[in-house]
């Protein structure tokens, strides 16, 4: 919502820019965030599969990677934060397998600290 382009634009341009790169230098990782019931879904992950596919398409010898990271719910009670649930680990499977199907490499992000309440983010809301 903050740009001023449309993701259609965007994706060509990103096409135009890994096409005057070598080859070597087209690998490209793409970076979603699953937040719960928000962006998450089959149809959501088919969007997804939809943009990445005509870069697959048009820029020779990339590797596309898309990296799943789930929400990490930091249990804020205000702000935009506050709106947020980490997805289930099912939807984030589903998820992940609809864009494997659809021949896009993709992995999800291991999370790290949730039990000491020290994975991103969470120190920031913990009080003394």
């Amino acid at each position: 919502p903050t740009t001023q382009y449309t993701m259609a634009e965007l994706r060509s341009g990103l096409i135009r820019t890994l096409q005057g790169r070598r080859k070597r230098l087209r690998n490209t990782m793409l970076e979603i965030t699953l937040l719960d019931k928000v962006n998450d879904s089959k149809d959501d992950a088919l969007h997804l599969a939809e943009f990445c596919r005509p870069i697959l398409d048009e820029v020779d010898g990339i590797k596309l990677v898309v990296n799943l990271i789930p929400w990490n719910d930091i249990a804020a009670t205000s702000g935009p934060a506050a709106e947020y649930r980490k997805p289930s680990m099912d939807r984030v499977l589903e998820f992940q397998k609809v864009l494997i199907d659809h021949g896009i490499m993709c992995y999800i992000r291991t999370t790290r600290g949730d039990e000491e309440n020290a994975a991103c983010g969470m120190l920031a809301t913990k009080k003394p």
